[in-house]
């Protein structure tokens, strides 16, 4: 980046270093081409560290989680709708689907029964479904977003089971493999970070604990560094490589639960922090165990992502960090847009479908976009819009809004014309009102004029 742009997110990592007594601090900017800039402050083991040392990212190792539960779903071994009963049987959170324990919505209790799990060695998977009880159910499932790392242990078990190997087998197997995240472990691999707790009342340092957490290791063992991390962060935007689908990185990114306020400020998606501030709309997750903080998040709509790593247990303020080293980024070098190109194929059918189409009086545009999808929007006013992905069958599949999941079909006559659009039963025609059309409640036969 320009000279000018790395002093600004410099002095602004600089600043929360040293007024927040940070042990250490890396951060770094990530864009479609990966890492664009990295800064540090502090030291490790004497040094100044750098984007290859790591530090233990804590609650980010839940949307590893989440992408393995995902891969799952895409390849019909489970739907998200299933209880945990069907896949993990004899828990006493069985009842809850898997969609609610990706977006802590199943009301299941925060932390697992006994010892708090962060600072002691974790025991098993057997050892942790004996120590749930009723009383692990905390609130009504679906009712409100609930943070549960409980659920993210029973969720690494679904796919240990799935997979016949351990839950950090999978990791290693269908993820830092293919994407090549060769510093990203269970334990610390020099160079890297040592947990510490700075006194609050003095400069001065307390050793905190990184144990191994057994059966709750999927919802926060992990340890990455910057040059990792921001190829995940690619991932969440929607690199997703051979990994996932971009449209199952989409549909996590999307809000399933958020907060109370009427322009909700944050959220949960599956398995995905979400957030908005300043008009920007943010997807990915922090992380905190003891000596460490951590956040990763990225805006898919700029392309442009933050990463922050500290080891501190708290008083970092990281999220914060994180939403002004997108908006330094993003206001004094602005990703230009890509470069429009015409096609280099068109399907005719599909062009001649493209144009203006009416329901009842209300017009419409459809758009043909790449890889034969549509988009549908209204031309003048408010109206439901969707863009629309081939379903393989001759129909399309709503993506967006109101149209999610829901199905457009092109009906046509005996000789093979295209007579209507047929979505979820709204009948769209070439004109308003046409009264060939199947239009429900049929069409007054005096058609368009004047009423007295």
């Amino acid at each position: 980046m320009l000279p000018s742009t790395e002093l600004a997110l410099l002095r602004r990592v600089a600043h929360e270093q040293a007024t927040c007594r940070a042990p250490s601090l890396v951060a770094a900017v990530v864009r479609e081409g990966g890492l664009v800039w990295s800064g540090a402050r502090g030291r490790v083991d004497g040094e100044v560290p750098g984007p290859d040392t790591q530090y233990r990212i804590g609650s980010i190792t839940k949307t590893f989680t989440a992408v393995l539960v995902m891969r799952l779903r895409d390849e019909g071994k489970l739907d998200l709708n299933d209880p945990l009963d069907k896949h993990v049987p004899g828990t006493v959170m069985g009842e809850r689907t898997l969609a609610q324990l990706l977006s802590h919505t199943g009301g299941v209790t925060s932390e697992s029964p006994g010892v708090f799990w962060e600072r002691a060695p974790g025991g098993d998977w057997a050892a942790l479904q004996a120590s749930l009880g009723p009383e692990a159910l905390v609130l009504r499932a679906g009712s409100k977003l609930h943070y549960s790392n409980v659920g993210y242990g029973a969720l690494g078990e679904l796919v240990s089971r799935h997979r016949g190997m351990s839950w950090l087998d999978a990791v290693n197997q269908e993820l830092l493999a293919p994407l090549e995240m060769t510093r990203t472990t269970p334990h610390p691999v020099a160079p890297h970070a040592l947990g510490w707790a700075v006194h609050p009342h003095a400069d001065v340092l307390l050793p905190e604990p990184t144990p191994d957490a057994g059966a709750m290791a999927p919802a926060g063992q992990l340890w990455s560094t910057l040059n990792d991390l921001s190829r995940w962060l690619r991932l969440i935007a929607g690199d997703t490589g051979d990994v996932l689908h971009p449209d199952t990185m989409a549909e996590m990114r999307a809000p399933v639960m958020v907060d109370d306020g009427d322009h909700w400020t944050a959220g949960f998606g599956l398995g995905l922090q979400l957030a908005r501030d300043s008009g920007r709309r943010m997807a990915g997750h922090t992380g905190s165990m003891p000596g460490f903080l951590a956040c990763a998040l990225t805006d898919a709509a700029s392309g442009t992502g933050s990463l922050v790593l500290t080891n501190a247990t708290a008083g970092v303020g990281i999220v914060g960090l994180s939403y002004d080293l997108m908006k330094i980024a993003d206001d004094m070098e602005p990703e230009l847009p890509t470069e429009w190109a015409p096609a280099t194929t068109v399907n005719k059918d599909l062009l001649d479908l493209t144009g203006a189409w009416y329901w009842g009086p209300a017009m419409y545009q459809l758009r043909l976009l790449d890889h034969a999808w549509l988009e549908l929007v209204p031309i003048q006013g408010a109206g439901r819009a969707s863009r629309f992905r081939p379903a393989g069958d001759g129909t399309w599949t709503g993506l967006d809004a109101y149209y999610a999941g829901e199905t457009l079909k092109v009906v046509r006559d005996e000789h093979g014309e295209v007579s209507h659009l047929d979505l979820a039963t709204f009948i769209f025609t070439r004109r308003p009102y046409e009264p060939a059309g199947p239009i429900p409640g049929g069409v007054d036969p005096h058609g368009w004029g004047t009423r007295r």
